[in-house]
């Protein structure tokens, strides 16, 4: 199991002043600042990556690919708005959703996304009532119970922001299949919801 992060959480917060002195550095390849901003980052960049996988070792893969990018390019980085921090992590955030879906891609799991086209899910309503009583956690250990291929566009349609165009562009999909699968997924997260909210003796029947 996939140890979570809350996204929010930066282990080792920074002022605005130390990050720049620190990215700067790291512009200059100084080890010392990489390891501060890997350390500072860390929880937040794997609740990024953790999105998009299932296991522990996947989700290590992208995360420390996703720095070696990060690194490599932050010469080239600036603070897009005032807010340094978050300018950051915005920018941070891009790089690990790029890189996860790199992985994905690499690993080929889009050839899912067509293989349960013509799975048809009857799922019971959910209440929203109780969807609001579910954990951060048990949100997201939901959709990592997704198929690959569902879970990847849900990420990056509802959680990360992008249109069904980009994704086609990124996952080598039509529009048309992104949209497919996102409904897909959607019902797909639906059962699993509506599976937590039974009471523990009954989960294992659904």
């Amino acid at each position: 199991m996939v140890k979570r992060y809350n996204s929010e959480i930066i282990q080792e917060l920074l002022s605005a002043e130390e990050l720049t002195y620190h990215v700067e550095a790291c512009a200059l390849n100084k080890r010392e600042s990489q390891k501060v901003i890997y350390n500072s980052f860390y929880g937040y960049a794997m609740a990024v990556c953790d999105r998009y996988t299932n296991n522990q070792e996947d989700a290590v893969e992208i995360l420390n690919d996703g720095f070696l990018k990060i690194f490599r390019e932050i010469h080239h980085y600036q603070p897009a708005y005032s807010d340094v921090v978050s300018s950051f992590k915005g920018w941070l955030r891009k790089i690990m959703v790029y890189t996860a879906i790199d992985h994905f891609r690499k690993n080929q799991k889009h050839k899912v996304l067509t293989d349960l086209d013509n799975v048809v899910y009857h799922v019971e309503a959910v209440n929203e009532d109780a969807i609001d009583k579910l954990s951060h956690e048990e949100i997201i250990r939901a959709i990592q119970e997704l198929s690959p291929g569902y879970r990847t566009v849900l990420n990056l349609f509802i959680i990360d922001g992008l249109s069904h165009e980009e994704i086609s562009k990124h996952l080598g999909i039509s529009t048309g299949t992104s949209k497919s699968n996102l409904s897909k997924a959607r019902r797909q997260l639906q059962k699993i919801l509506f599976r937590y909210q039974q009471p523990e003796e009954t989960k294992n029947a659904i």
